[in-house]
């Protein structure tokens, strides 16, 4: 194939692939805002569509010549490569098959169903969820813990024969497994980016294990340490959520006596009568002081705001980029709280990302890698502080900052203590994909990463029917998890290089980049770029800094830090 060809080959794929996905997605929004079968069946069709021709472009562009191509066009094919985390082998059978199978794991997730004792009928993850994050009761929490986790059983049979066909289709487009595939997103050779990881924990480790000291002991004053050793891993049932990845829901279990919890502003929204609209309308207030335009008129008629009473509707909140150029909406069940409050914030961080890109080629629409959009929405997160809040007459006063331990401790808790969660996901999938670990080690690896990494274990003996990976979403239905670690991290960064920019003093804690146009300049420099520029060079119009760094974290906590340090002094730290 002559290069000119190859060019117009790229041309052709994105005016494709830009058709397929706003149609997808316009159908995406009926089905999430009118839930019934025919919407779902329309949903249904309009994505398979687009994920047979995302399929059919990666593989016809693997076969690509290289020469003569300009370097946006060779990362336009690279990147179309990239598009799907699952690529289907080209025999038609298989192809089928593997569908089945991965539709057959979410089926099976989403419908599991577990009675506890006393329970009247079955109850669903989130009812499951709630008593993890409720009950103080340990026989209670073992229950609903092990009663989730038996949907795994469900699903190790079929997980083997998924990763054997998921990675005879990543073979085909050239890499060497799944994992493998899903490593090369990141702009570096798939081992490269697995040690800049595992650098990345190595960084913040020291302080996962100052909390986990702390929390293990304050654990056992109230379990006792039959249940809870005091150097051993902490049994995962009693850290307030299925999978131990945030400990936040246990704050009361754990808080420093007579530390300050932070602001709710849930009673002061509530007596002013703020409207769901008008919540949103303070989020987008927040971006206008920044430097940034208002949300367009589209917006604010096509959103959904608010849970409707004659349907059935998706409540998860998300933020939508329907067309790819001027349509972006946000689907949210507001309610009039402190939590969704910081909830819109975020989401319009999606919004304002979606928006800052859409005048890039389509196949450069999205973040510099998936780990920044993500980290966008937290780091505007962060800056919902109390000196924000009483800027914008939401708060009389901001607390004394030198009783804030609690408020660090707090945000440690759903923060810190996800870290190696979030990095051991995928660690554990790269060696199911590369052959490393074989499906009579599926579960003996999974806890042995767990107790590794996270310091817990299982609260019930783990036999061979077991299969606890498939008890979280992402592994069952083929999602990638990196993301989330990696924005963990940059989120930190982005607010520590943007508070240095406005000349902030005082704890990063405190400091909100609302009204700094400066911040905006930054922020919307690197949200321009799209993905059409490697990463680093995406990281330095906001940071300065071409290499994701722990630091902005670490100094974050620091206060945190120095407070746990003399909390353990005299007692066990590590596993």
């Amino acid at each position: 194939m002559r290069s000119s060809d190859a060019s117009e080959f790229v041309r052709r794929a994105e005016s494709r692939l830009l058709e397929l996905s706003i149609e997808a997605q316009r159908a995406e929004w009926v089905y999430a805002t009118y839930i019934n079968p025919d919407s779902e069946a329309l949903s249904a069709k309009a994505s398979s569509r687009l994920i047979g021709a995302t399929v059919e472009l990666a593989k016809q562009s693997a076969r690509l010549p290289a020469d003569g191509l300009s370097p946006e066009e060779r990362r336009k094919i690279r990147l179309l490569k990239l598009t799907l985390p699952l690529i289907a082998p080209s025999d038609p059978a298989e192809s089928d098959e593997l569908t089945r199978l991965v539709a057959t794991m979410q089926g099976t997730y989403a419908t599991w169903r577990y009675a506890p004792s006393g329970a009247a009928e079955p109850i669903d993850l989130q009812g499951l969820s709630r008593i993890l994050s409720e009950s103080r009761d340990p026989i209670a929490l073992a229950e609903a813990w092990t009663g989730w986790h038996r949907v795994g059983r469900r699903i190790r049979n079929d997980f083997p024969r998924y990763v054997e066909l998921a990675n005879r289709g990543a073979r085909e487009l050239g890499f060497p497994d799944t994992g493998a595939m899903w490593r090369s997103k990141y702009d570096m050779e798939p081992d490269a980016f697995a040690r800049e990881v595992e650098r990345l924990w190595q960084e913040v480790r020291p302080l996962y294990l100052s909390l986990h000291a702390y929390v293990r002991r304050r654990l056992a004053t109230v379990y006792g340490p039959d249940l809870v050793p005091p150097d051993g891993p902490i049994p995962a049932h009693l850290l307030g959520n299925m999978w131990a990845q945030a400990w936040d829901e246990i704050y009361s279990l754990v808080a420093p006596t007579g530390s300050d919890p932070g602001l709710d502003i849930t009673g002061e929204l509530v007596a002013r009568g703020t409207t769901p609209k008008e919540m949103v309308q303070y989020a987008e207030r927040f971006f206008v002081s920044l430097g940034l335009p208002p949300l367009p008129a589209s917006f604010w008629e096509r959103s959904m705001f608010v849970r409707p009473k004659d349907r059935e509707v998706v409540c998860h909140a998300s933020a939508w980029d329907i067309d790819f150029a001027d349509d972006i909406r946000i689907k949210m069940c507001t309610e009039i709280t402190n939590d969704h409050f910081a909830t819109i914030h975020h989401e319009l961080g999606h919004n304002y990302y979606q928006r800052a890109y859409a005048r890039q080629p389509f196949l450069f629409r999205d973040s510099a890698h998936d780990g920044f959009h993500e980290a966008l929405g937290d780091t505007i997160g962060l800056s919902v502080t109390p000196e924000y809040l009483v800027t914008i007459g939401l708060a009389k006063e901001a607390p004394d900052p030198g009783r804030e331990v609690g408020v660090l401790l707090r945000r440690a808790l759903e923060k810190v203590a996800f870290l190696p969660f979030g990095l051991l996901v995928d660690r554990w999938r790269w060696e199911v994909f590369s052959g490393e670990v074989g499906p009579g080690d599926y579960n003996r690896t999974w806890w042995s990463m767990r107790e590794r990494y996270q310091g817990v274990r299982a609260p019930s003996p783990r036999g061979p029917d077991d299969f606890d990976p498939g008890a979280k979403y992402h592994v069952a239905a083929n999602v990638p998890y990196m993301r989330y670690f990696l924005a963990h991290i940059l989120q930190f960064q982005f607010h520590a290089a943007l508070a240095r920019a406005a000349g902030h003093e005082g704890p990063l804690s405190r400091f909100s980049i609302f009204g700094s146009v400066e911040a905006g300049r930054r922020i919307n420099a690197m949200m321009e770029m799209g993905a059409s520029r490697e990463w680093p060079d995406a990281l330095e119009a906001i940071t300065g800094e071409r290499r994701m760094e722990a630091r902005g974290l670490l100094d974050y906590f620091a206060p945190l830090k120095a407070w746990l340090e003399e909390e353990n002094r005299g007692h066990p730290t590590g596993r």
